[in-house]
């Protein structure tokens, strides 16, 4: 018998949602979860229906992604959940990362954590080796769990992660050296620019030394963004 994850381990179910953890989750994983666990269903039997990956439906579940219109259609038939409800409930975007303590205190949980501690550099030196100097997104981002089983019947847990690689300028980290500091109107400010890279990471680091450096009133303090399309 197939396992199903449910948020309470009161099915069959590997029981790796604490009670803990129901109340960092939206509305919706209560919803979907009790629908999910009556009908028995699997994360890899709804992703088929969705056209998604089983870690991309997963984590509509936990709150950690944004569902489509048609995946709230597709949604409300598989688990014969109410569309008007989920519309409401899936409203928004999502408020991701709340869903983790760090370190975890998951087991299997901490041991994707312990893979970075222990990889994190070997994976840092061998990616700067084949790309060069950046990031790899986690926005734009997919990633799947594939199960394994070798000639002697072991079994082994496969994860692809795969994110497009932004390339990390010079020009980038300058937006943010170079920001503007703003005294008028009786505000203290730095205008950021940026064409939405993830390597805005590296420009708001540098923009924290900019408020340390002007030693700015954090209360009367902005930020400005501006968006700018190349």
């Amino acid at each position: 018998m197939s396992q199903i994850a449910t948020l309470d381990g009161s099915s069959v179910t590997n029981k790796h949602v604490k009670t803990s953890l129901k109340s960092r989750l939206p509305a919706s994983a209560h919803t979907m979860f009790t629908a999910k666990a009556e009908k028995k269903l699997s994360f890899e039997a709804i992703a088929k229906e969705l056209d998604r990956s089983e870690v991309a439906v997963a984590a509509l579940f936990y709150g950690q992604a944004r569902a489509s219109e048609e995946d709230i259609q597709r949604l409300s038939k598989i688990l014969g959940v109410d569309e008007g409800t989920l519309t409401k409930e899936l409203a928004g975007f999502p408020d991701r990362g709340r869903t983790i303590d760090m370190p975890p205190k998951e087991p299997l949980i901490y041991r994707l954590f312990e893979i970075v501690q222990n990889y994190g550099y070997a994976y840092k030196a061998v990616l700067n080796e084949k790309f060069g100097d950046g990031i790899m997104s986690a926005i734009s981002f997919s990633t799947k769990v594939e199960k394994e089983t070798d000639k002697d019947g072991n079994n082994w847990a496969v994860i692809t992660l795969r994110g497009k690689w932004y390339v990390q300028s010079s020009s980038s980290v300058g937006m943010a050296l170079a920001s503007r500091v703003s005294r008028g109107r009786g505000r203290s400010g730095i205008q950021i620019g940026t064409n939405m890279n993830p390597t805005l990471t590296y420009d708001v680091q540098a923009t924290i030394h900019e408020i340390l450096k002007y030693q700015l009133d954090p209360q009367t303090f902005y930020v400005e963004t501006k968006s700018q399309y190349r």
